[in-house]
């Protein structure tokens, strides 16, 4: 039964994270601009209160001195009992002004609590229909793909049919060679555009995390031996060499065959791509604990090491101006080998080669 690779879309799950990020941003902007008004505003009420303490200070030191030259005991005791009165005054003055003032604070703090939340409502609601728009408009695409895809193969199809013969019926004198060897780059060129409509309708599905795999318990031997076989004449025309390695007593995995095909298919271009005249290109298989891992090493030009993530992304290219491909190689063969559970890297030296690793799930141990 096909399987269907549902991983978060990316670029959501990027800008769901971009926006975690802005919002604590703004929390703690706004949680230290607000310190910032309260620290402020208790200071110049404490500068406050302690320049009118001052001066009602010196205001008493005044009268006491002038009570020491010239006061009775009645003046006295009346003096006490006005500072009395006056102290009481003072603090009930300064508890209702507190009390505003807390008051003011609550109801500040009110307020902005409510245009947060209005702001990030709208920034929601927003991105709720940009999303929506965005849907619709990866809907509209992924039909008008499937259409284009079916009507360009379908064409191309005709194409490659009406090649075939002229191929069959050319004749065997000059004109008929010129005719099958016209014949031929036709075949050819139709069946990269086959290809590239493929790839983009994949590269599209790993996208939508849709893409469609049906694994099946089966020997990977087989499927290795058809791919060393496969690309055996081309690396030979290279001058490579090519060889393969099984290791172990079973390569029993979970796989889908014809996308599996596929991930070697592009593992060994590419290898033999990227290597000289003379070169070498391995490709082992083995069991390692719960997983098959297969391995394709080359002894070509390598990789920096700072591009060992890049060349998993859609487009990369290892040198700008090599416009052999459209750089979606690695990056289909990850999303497929993803949607069976496993993962795709790679290890390289610049100079000394690379090697490019991938596992699949392997066949459960049989009860005893």
């Amino acid at each position: 039964m096909a399987s269907q690779n549902k991983k978060p879309q990316p670029e959501r799950a990027h800008t769901d994270e971009g926006l975690r990020q802005e919002r604590q941003k703004a929390d703690l902007e706004y949680e230290q601009a607000q310190s910032e008004i309260e620290k402020n505003s208790d200071e110049a009420i404490i500068k406050a209160r302690d320049r009118a303490d001052e001066v009602l200070q010196a205001a008493r030191d005044n009268a006491d001195a002038k009570l020491k030259r010239d006061a009775t005991p009645t003046t006295r005791e009346t003096l006490t009992q006005e500072r009395a009165e006056e102290d009481a005054a003072l603090q009930g003055e300064r508890e209702t002004a507190d009390a505003e003032l807390q008051d003011e604070r609550e109801e500040r703090q009110r307020a902005l609590d409510a245009l947060l939340h209005m702001e990030r409502g709208e920034t929601d609601l927003r991105l709720l229909l940009e999303r929506a728009h965005a849907d619709t408009g990866l809907a509209t695409r992924d039909e008008f793909m499937g259409m284009v895809s079916h009507d360009l193969r379908t064409l191309l199809g005709g194409i490659a049919l009406q090649a075939a013969l002229l191929k069959r019926n050319s004749a065997e004198d000059v004109v008929g060679r010129r005719t099958a060897l016209a014949a031929d780059k036709i075949q050819r060129f139709t069946a990269r555009m086959n290809r590239l409509i493929g790839d983009l309708v994949d590269v599209a599905s790993i996208e939508e995390g849709r893409l469609r795999v049906a694994p099946e318990l089966q020997d990977a031997t087989a499927l290795v031996r058809e791919s060393v076989e496969a690309f055996q004449p081309l690396a030979a025309a290279q001058g490579l060499l090519l060889d393969v390695e099984l290791r172990g007593n079973t390569l029993m995995a979970k796989f889908d065959h014809e996308r599996i095909l596929q991930v070697l298919a592009n593992l060994l271009t590419n290898a033999i791509k990227f290597t000289a005249e003379g070169g070498r290109i391995s490709l082992v298989v083995e069991p390692v604990g719960q997983e098959v891992r297969f391995s394709v090493t080359d002894t070509g030009t390598g990789i920096p090491s700072h591009q060992l993530q890049s060349v998993f992304e859609r487009f990369w290219q290892a040198r700008g101006e090599d416009r052999r491909g459209l750089g979606l190689g690695l990056f289909i063969a990850k999303g497929i080998v993803e949607a069976h559970g496993g993962r795709l890297w790679a290890d390289s030296e610049p100079g000394k080669g690379s090697t490019f690793f991938f596992t699949l799930p392997a066949a459960p141990a049989a009860s005893t």
